[in-house]
C-alpha cells in the first residue's frame, strides 16, 4: 500500500491516434477533465494520452495520509505501465508541474519531453500563505470563502473585470460548488515544495508556458522555474492562473506545436 493509502487511482485514457505517450499531471484542486478537458481532444490527435486523478479529486478517493509528491509521480507512472506506455512526455500543470518535474527526475531514461505551465521552482512565502489560507479553508468546509479567495487570483485582472457583478457572484458559486474533498490535501503539498535540485539534473527538451497575468502563480516564480531547468524553452500566454478557461486553443497550440518538434528531432 502506498503512503497516502488510496487503493486506486482513476485513469483518464486516449490512445487512439496510437501516437507517442503523453502523461498528463493536473494541478492542485483539480482533475484530468477539469484541466485538460478543454484541450484534450488536441493532445490526443498526435499522442496516446494517460492522466491520473489526484486521491479527493474526480473518481479516487481521497487519502488517509498526507499527500506525497513521489507518491503522484510513481502512480502516474504506473499507469502508464498500465497502459503499455513504455516512454512518454509530461505535460504538468500549476501543482502538476511539480509532478511532473519529480517524474523526469525519477524516470530519466522513460521521460522525452517536459511542458510545464503556470507551474514553480519552489514555493515562495507568497504562495506558501495563500496555499496555508486555502488548506485550512477547505479543512473547515469554508467552500464559498476559499472562491471568494481563488476567482480573484486564478482569473486575470481582464477576464474578471470584463464580467457584471453578477457574473461574478455566479462564478463564485459555481467555484465553490466544483472544490473536489481533497483540495485541500493537494494544496498543502505545495508548503515548502522545492524542486531546483531535480530541475538542475534533468536532461530533456523542456518547454515552461509562462501565464503572464497569474496573480497565483507569480511570472517570477515561473522565470525561475525556467531558469533552473537547463535549456529550456520559454513561451508566454496572456491569460491568468486557468489557460483551460481563458485560452484554451492557444494553450493546445504551443504544447502540440512544441511536442511535434521534439519528436521530429529525435526522429
Amino acid at each position: 500500500m502506498h503512503a497516502t493509502q488510496v487503493s486506486a487511482y482513476a485513469r483518464t485514457v486516449r490512445k487512439e491516434s496510437g501516437g507517442p505517450g503523453l502523461l498528463l499531471a493536473h494541478g492542485g484542486g483539480g482533475s484530468v477533465e477539469s484541466n485538460f478537458g478543454p484541450v484534450l481532444d488536441a493532445l490526443a490527435v498526435g499522442h496516446s494520452v494517460v492522466g491520473i486523478d489526484y486521491p479527493g479529486t474526480g473518481a479516487t478517493p481521497r487519502a488517509t495520509q498526507p499527500l506525497e509528491l513521489d507518491d503522484l509521480a510513481d502512480q502516474l507512472v504506473a499507469a502508464a505501465d498500465a497502459e503499455g506506455l513504455e516512454r512518454f512526455a509530461v505535460l504538468g500543470y500549476s501543482l502538476g508541474g511539480n509532478v511532473a518535474v519529480r517524474i523526469a527526475a525519477r524516470y530519466p531514461r522513460r521521460v522525452t519531453a517536459l511542458v510545464l505551465t503556470a507551474s514553480f521552482a519552489r514555493a515562495d512565502h507568497r504562495l506558501g500563505l495563500i496555499t496555508d489560507l486555502w488548506a485550512e479553508l477547505a479543512r473547515r468546509g469554508e467552500v464559498e470563502l476559499l472562491a471568494r479567495l481563488l476567482v480573484p487570483l486564478t482569473l486575470s485582472r481582464q477576464a474578471l473585470e470584463g464580467m457584471t457583478g453578477e457574473q461574478v457572484e455566479e462564478v463564485v458559486r459555481a467555484t465553490a460548488a466544483s472544490f473536489p474533498p481533497g483540495g485541500g490535501d493537494h494544496a498543502a503539498l505545495v508548503k515548502g515544495a522545492d524542486l531546483r535540485a531535480d530541475l538542475a539534473r534533468i536532461d530533456v527538451p523542456a518547454l515552461v508556458i509562462a501565464t503572464t497575468a497569474d496573480l497565483l502563480a507569480s511570472l517570477e516564480g515561473q522565470r525561475e522555474l525556467a531558469d533552473s531547468l537547463p535549456g529550456a524553452r520559454w513561451a508566454e500566454l496572456a491569460t491568468g492562473h486557468l489557460p483551460f478557461v481563458e485560452r484554451p486553443g492557444e494553450w493546445a497550440e504551443l504544447i502540440t506545436g512544441f511536442l511535434a518538434g521534439t519528436a521530429a528531432e529525435r526522429g
